[in-house]
Parts: C-alpha cells; sequence; structure tokens
C-alpha cells in the first residue's frame, strides 16, 4: 500500500474563493436528459473488484491507520453506474433549492472500505466520506475522527468522488499543486478501467454509491448489516455536501444524517465549473429536512471563508458547533512538520480541534441512534457582522461558541487568522500566541494553580458534551507540559 507521508493539508481557501477544484475532466460521453425525465434518483452503483495486480493508492494521511492493530480491514472496490447532472432551477439562500436534470454519463471510480474485522463489533453506522481534492485526494475526517472511529466500531467508506482524483487535474493548492496524475495514471495496470465524467456528476455518483451501501449484504461491507449511513465531508468537501443536503438530500433520501466540517458560506456549483459562482454567498441549510444535519465550524470559517453570511439558528434536524480556539486547519495536519513548510514564520494554531471534532461526531451519532438532540452552544460573538469581527476576550481569544480549556484556561491566544502578509495556504493555520511567564504567574500564581483550574475546566467540558472522556488523560498530559517560573 502506498501512503502519502508529506504534511497533508485539508485545505479550502481558494474553495472559498472558486467553490470548487478545478480540474474537472469534460463530460465527452454525457447524453442530454429527456426533457420529459424526472428526477428519480432511482439508480445504485454496481460495486466490483479491483485487478488483483498493482497497489492500493491510499489517500494522504496525517498517521496512516493501525488497522489490524484496532481489529480492521481493509478493502477496495470500484463503483461504477450512469450519473446525472443537473442544473438549478432556483437557487434560494433558505437552502430550497430546485434542480432540474440535464446529462447523464458513465462512471467508474473507487472506494475504499475499512470496517471492523469481527461483526460483532460493527455498531451500525456506515461513514462515508467524500475525500477532499484541494491537496491531492485525502481523507481528513478519517483522521479528525479517529481514534474514536475503531474504537467504537463503526464502518467506514472513502469515496473518490472527484474527478480530480480519478483522471487528474491541478489541486486547487497546497504541496500537491503541481501534481497532475490521479489514479488512472499514477497506476493504470490497476486502475485503468476507471473513468469520472466530470465533478457537475459528483452529486449523484456520491447519492448512487449510498444507495448502494443500503442494499443488504453488500459485498463492499463484507456482510456487514447497517442500520444507518452518514455522509461527512470537510473543507472543499464540505462546499459539495452543503450543495448536496439542499439540492440531492431531499429527493433521495439516502443518508440518515450529514455531517459538515468546515464550510464557507456558499455551496460547491452544480455545474462543477470553476468560473460558474452559482449560488448565495450566505447559503444555508432548508429547514424541511428530515435528517440531522450537524455542521462543525472553526474562527477561520466563519471570517475568512464567509460562514459568518450563513449563520442560522439551531433547530431540532440542525446543530451547528462554532468552536471557540480553532482555525481551518493546524498543527494536528501537519503531525510534527515544521510550519515553514506552508510558508509560516510564526506558530499556528494548536488547539482543540480534532478532540471537539471527535466528540461533536460522537452527540451526533447519539443523535442519530436515540433522538437525543446534541447540545446547543450559543455562536460567537461578533463586534461586526459585515465584515464579520470576532469579539475577544481580554487574552485576545474569542467569546462564545464551544467552550474548553484552551480558551477558558488558557496559556495562548488562539486565533483562527494567521498574521497579515503570510501566504494563502499559511492563512488557514491561523496563529498561537504564547502568553508571557510573568503573565501565566499573574493568571494562575502557581503550575499547581493552573493545572486545579484546567482540570475543573476540562471536567466541566467533558459533562457538557464537548470533549470525549476518553481525551482527558491526554489533554491533562498536555497541559502538565506548560512551563512555569520555577
Amino acid at each position: 500500500m502506498h501512503w502519502g507521508r508529506a504534511a497533508r493539508v485539508p485545505v479550502g481557501f481558494v474553495v472559498a474563493i472558486l467553490l470548487v477544484s478545478t480540474g474537472c475532466a469534460g463530460a465527452a460521453s454525457a447524453a442530454p436528459a429527456s426533457s420529459t425525465q424526472t428526477v428519480t434518483f432511482e439508480s445504485a452503483a454496481t460495486f466490483s473488484r479491483p485487478p488483483n495486480t498493482g497497489h492500493i493508492i491510499e489517500p494522504i494521511s496525517v498517521v496512516p491507520p493501525a488497522l489490524a492493530a484496532s481489529g480492521y480491514v481493509e478493502q477496495e472496490f470500484f463503483a461504477s453506474g450512469t450519473a446525472t447532472a443537473f442544473s438549478a432551477k432556483s437557487t434560494p439562500s433558505d437552502g430550497r433549492w430546485s434542480i432540474t436534470p440535464t446529462a447523464r454519463a458513465r462512471y467508474a471510480t473507487r472506494i475504499l472500505v475499512r470496517r471492523p474485522s469481527d461483526p460483532a463489533k460493527f455498531n451500525g453506522t456506515v461513514v462515508v466520506e467524500w475525500m477532499n481534492v484541494s491537496d491531492g485526494e485525502s481523507a481528513p475526517d478519517w483522521d479528525y475522527l479517529n481514534p474514536m472511529l475503531m474504537r467504537d466500531g463503526y464502518a467506514y467508506v472513502a469515496v473518490s468522488a472527484q474527478a480530480l482524483a480519478v483522471d487528474g487535474g491541478k489541486a486547487i493548492l497546497g504541496q500537491a499543486a503541481a501534481v497532475t496524475t490521479g489514479l488512472v495514471q499514477a497506476e493504470p495496470a490497476r486502475y485503468g478501467s476507471l473513468h469520472h465524467p466530470g465533478d457537475q456528476y459528483a452529486l449523484d455518483i456520491f447519492a448512487q454509491i449510498g444507495k448502494a451501501l443500503e442494499a443488504p449484504h453488500p459485498i463492499a461491507l463484507g456482510g456487514l448489516r447497517p442500520k444507518r449511513i452518514v455522509a461527512v465531508g470537510e473543507s472543499q468537501s464540505a462546499y459539495f455536501l452543503t450543495t448536496f443536503a439542499d439540492a440531492v438530500q431531499p429527493r433521495t433520501n439516502i443518508f440518515a444524517g450529514i455531517f459538515i466540517h468546515s464550510r464557507g458560506g456558499s455551496g460547491a456549483p452544480l455545474s462543477g465549473s470553476v468560473t460558474s459562482n452559482q449560488g448565495p454567498n450566505n447559503l444555508r441549510i432548508r429547514t424541511d429536512l428530515k435528517i440531522p444535519v450537524f455542521m462543525f465550524e472553526t474562527q477561520t470559517d466563519l471570517v475568512l471563508l464567509g460562514y459568518a453570511r450563513a449563520q442560522q439558528p439551531n433547530t431540532d434536524r440542525i446543530r451547528t458547533w462554532e468552536v471557540a480556539g480553532t482555525s481551518h486547519a493546524d498543527t494536528y495536519d501537519l503531525d510534527g512538520v515544521s510550519p515553514s513548510i506552508i510558508g509560516c514564520t510564526t506558530p499556528i494554531n494548536d488547539g482543540p480541534q480534532h478532540e471537539v471534532v471527535q466528540a461533536a461526531f460522537s452527540a451526533f451519532e447519539n443523535w442519530l441512534v436515540d433522538g437525543k438532540a446534541p447540545p446547543s452552544p450559543p455562536p460567537f460573538k461578533l463586534d461586526s457582522t459585515n465584515p464579520p469581527v470576532l469579539a475577544l476576550d481580554q487574552n485576545g481569544n474569542v467569546i462564545g461558541g464551544v467552550r474548553t480549556p484552551a480558551v477558558d484556561v488558557p496559556v495562548s491566544t488562539l486565533s483562527g487568522a494567521a498574521p497579515a502578509g503570510t501566504t494563502p495556504l499559511c492563512q488557514l493555520f491561523g496563529e498561537t500566541t504564547p502568553f508571557s511567564p510573568a503573565k501565566l504567574t499573574r493568571l494562575y500564581k502557581s503550575r499547581a494553580g493552573y493545572l486545579d483550574a484546567y482540570t475543573t475546566s476540562l471536567d466541566k467540558a467533558i459533562a457538557e458534551g464537548y470533549i470525549l472522556g476518553a481525551d482527558r488523560d491526554s489533554l491533562l498530559t498536555q497541559a502538565m507540559q506548560v512551563q512555569f517560573p520555577a
């Protein structure tokens, strides 16, 4: 197996401007839809095994998953069928989009399945991730949601939903910006039969794969019987899932829930074109959906990516967590690699996104299983809405949102914005400004005083559901590393 070992950057800064990846293949095999065709979405993808040759090209990952040690197996399958592209009759900002089919085209893409080797350990939920192609194909939510996914017995399916992953093209930004090879070119003996007709078909391809996973004893799940199939996606993928929730999910009812991680103020265009600029920049999730939709937002997402324009109240089907002290990407994404590799000259954000994402998804799962809605934290406080400006406390940390010890018992200022003049990529990684020894002493008197306050705050966050109890020890260990004057 091949693992991308360079620092993974699940970024979407240019997506906030362009809304969708470059590298969309043309739709040469497309045929116009019949004028009488209706949007029925009855098709399911067909799964088949890849040739027994070459090697699996894995998505770029922070750390290769210890599958066998966690009691998991991985298998790769091809997914094929005829997908439909759509145009919009209307794209109102309340999300109640009306779409119509425009063309149909054959496709063949791939999925990666990671599941418990012992069926008795499967918890009934299949997590389907729309893989991100902003920096070459990556699976950021597999990284963010583990070790929880494997610890709790989820089945996981990574979908090569976009054309760049299959047929190649120029990634939007990041280290892979110059790489043009997709699966087909990178390993033609294995992937030569794959073909993606273009990102205008990606929404239906994703829906067809989700539908195929519902089938009794689907080949791809090794005989597991799923009780729930949910969609997840981060950054660029979150833009696509926003459009999917508003335009496609109401007509398919494919997914039992949708987890949207770090979206901006708009959705991806139905056309799959970087120049279409389709849809409003204050797009909300429609309130008539029958399924839960969870949105996880960082400080960067609100301001730099424009989510502040799309904020909406929580309902019995929509929940948003704006998480204090976080940026769109952070030290977790670099896995110890120097921030200079992405053009940063100051310490980047080291906030608690990884831990809170796991708690958010756990709350999302409970919502699906027993109907108990997740906590409903207040949004960030804003000093200004146009342009959006976050209100900050005396330590420079944001007011409101999901609270954790990182901001309530701080040892630094955690920003979602990098210093002015940094590279566009670095802007996504925010900044950490450590407090001086004198300030630490003034705030907490001593190391013991700090640890006591931190522990109290941490236990409060766990009780409120914003941190998992399983992360308590590791977070306390991190707190013990904070240095105080002798």
